[in-house]
């Protein structure tokens, strides 16, 4: 199956058409390799793809959140308004904080959150997710030095096929669990309806 402009615009119009045709061309290089050959893979991959990133328009997280979303969004990390006041809106500082001392990550001092935010079209995030692409032979280079790499072409794209393949999401999109699939490529459930909807 041969991804086309017109049938993904269709579908979903508010796509960023400049990253559109890079996206359409990288996928269709790659995407047998990576096992997405049937329809219902395929929509599974796009609908976590186009959630990840609202559409093609962001290939790093934003964390750019109020004192109110901080408490919403990482009540583990900010358990009182003064706290997330002190930090919203300083995306930088909540990278390092919210992903400090896991994932492969150092602790907050060590800026490892901010490097190694969410990147891609799936977003890997943490040290050891990007050491872990670096090493896995479809990654040109080192990133875990580069991991501006990730936002540009092909890392986006192909790092998002890699995370999806070995994260064993065809089988998962075989049985239809849009579940397992969202909080493999997650780590939760943010943005589940528009998952379902996509």
């Amino acid at each position: 199956m041969v991804l086309t402009q017109a049938n993904l615009l269709r579908a979903v119009p508010d796509t960023n058409k400049e990253r559109l045709n890079e996206f359409i061309a990288s996928f269709n290089m790659y995407a047998v390799y990576f096992g997405l050959t049937s329809p219902k893979r395929i929509a599974h991959y796009l609908a976590q793809c186009w959630t990840q990133t609202g559409a093609l328009k962001a290939t790093s997280e934003n964390l750019n959140y109020s004192a109110d979303r901080l408490l919403q969004v990482f009540p583990k990390y900010f358990k009182d308004r003064a706290t997330a006041e002190s930090y919203a809106r300083h995306p930088e500082m909540i990278a390092n904080r919210v992903y400090a001392n896991r994932m492969g990550n150092g602790d907050e001092a060590s800026g490892d959150g901010w490097k190694y935010r969410g990147r891609g079209y799936i977003m890997i995030t943490g040290k050891s997710g990007y050491l872990a692409y670096e090493q896995s032979g479809f990654c040109n280079g080192h990133l875990t030095a580069h991991p501006e790499w990730l936002v540009k072409s092909p890392g986006r794209i192909k790092s998002a096929l890699w995370f999806w393949y070995k994260s064993g999401c065809n089988k998962l999109a075989d049985a239809d669990d849009i579940r397992t699939i969202t909080q493999r490529i997650n780590g939760g459930m943010n943005g589940f309806a528009d998952r379902q909807y996509y």
